[in-house]
């Protein structure tokens, strides 16, 4: 899947996305330079007081809203969504439908 948004997507960024039992992480990459533009996770909210929770949708839609204010800090406003072989519903819809909202294209 990864091979498929790398080479068919070369000027987009890619947003990728990790989630684990206790928390979810995601990050914009540029695939030409090997280089993480933005990152966010679900510790960062706690950090900021955002959330309580770092394992349900909730804390996975304030990750989406962090990544997406990071991202266009940096200039980033297309990307290509990287969900990880994760199905995309409950944290992964989440977080995709709250970075939508926060300003990026996917």
């Amino acid at each position: 899947m990864r091979y498929k948004i790398r080479h068919s997507t070369t000027h987009r960024a890619r947003l990728s996305v990790f989630r684990s039992g206790k928390h979810i992480y995601a990050q914009i990459i540029d695939d030409e330079t090997r280089s993480t533009l933005a990152a966010a996770s679900s510790a960062d909210a706690v950090k900021n007081g955002a959330v309580s929770k770092t394992w349900n949708r909730d804390a996975a839609a304030v990750v989406g809203k962090l990544i997406a204010e990071r991202a266009l800090a940096n200039g980033v406003k297309q990307v290509v969504f990287d969900r990880g072989g994760y199905l995309y519903h409950g944290r992964v819809k989440a977080l995709g439908d709250a970075a939508r909202e926060g300003g990026l294209q996917f």
